[in-house]
């Protein structure tokens, strides 16, 4: 129990009957970096019943924000819907994940690829001030069963297009391409077919994906993260580590139960 520490709920938004997002206290030691996920969860029979979860907030931010999927029967989601303010989570102390930016090499682009709830580590990393030093232009994809299941990524755009000190680079540099497969939307389709025929860069006015210019940071479904390696592979991207930098990283922690 040592590596865990008790946090207390802030706030809690459901977005969907599916979705919710909430936020909690922060220990003034804990350190991560944008983009890293963490282990968290709840005492079940007396024991810790932990789950990996990216931080959907900024490493400068005073507390931690958390986007979740709810699953009836999954062991953790089904206690996490629950929770409310003042109630106590416990949140791990060692943070880690591939999805950082010492893990990729220099580009021009940076495109953040995510399905449903892995828009989490992502909502962390546009909101550093870093990123817009480093890349000419970044792209924020997020695909979705349901158009109402964009809404946490679409406020999440909307704060920062208006945030005091990133608002105007954001808006200079940021470009979100939300996407649904199962209803009528302005955009349609899976974003791996949508990467793959060149959809979304056409509608950005972007070039098409180029190893020599474009970096990529995947995060969402098992079925969907196969899909862009084997992308990845047939455009020659080279996948990347905090050991050996490369053109493209995915992260493998990702919550469904």
């Amino acid at each position: 129990m040592a590596a865990i520490d008790t946090q207390r709920v802030l706030d809690v938004r459901h977005w969907t009957d599916r979705l919710f997002s909430f936020r909690t206290t922060r220990d003034q030691g804990f350190r991560f970096e944008n983009g890293q996920f963490v282990m968290i969860g709840l005492p079940v029979d007396g024991k810790p019943l932990m789950r990996a979860y990216s931080m959907a907030s900024a490493n400068y931010e005073d507390s931690l924000e958390f986007f979740s999927i709810k699953v009836p029967d999954g062991p953790l989601t089904s206690r996490l819907a629950h929770i409310r303010e003042g109630d106590e989570i416990m949140i791990g102390r060692k943070p880690t994940g591939t999805l950082v930016q010492d893990s990729l090499t220099d580009g021009r682009r940076l495109y953040l690829v995510s399905t449903g709830t892995g828009l989490a580590p992502f909502a962390s990393i546009v909101k550093d001030p870093v990123i817009y030093e480093r890349f000419e232009t970044i792209v924020l994809v997020h695909g979705c069963r349901f158009v109402d299941e964009l809404a946490y990524g679409e406020k999440i755009v909307a704060d920062l297009m208006q945030d005091e000190y990133l608002g105007e680079i954001a808006r200079l540099k940021m470009r979100y391409y939300p996407t649904v497969t199962r209803e009528p939307f302005v955009n349609r389709g899976r974003v791996t077919e949508l990467l793959r025929s060149g959809e979304i860069g056409t509608e950005l006015g972007q070039p098409p994906l180029c190893p020599d210019t474009d970096r990529v940071m995947i995060c969402g479904s098992p079925a969907m993260l196969a899909d862009m390696v084997g992308l990845m592979e047939e455009l020659d991207f080279e996948e990347g580590s905090l050991a050996r930098p490369g053109q493209y990283v995915i992260e493998k922690a990702f919550v469904e139960r």
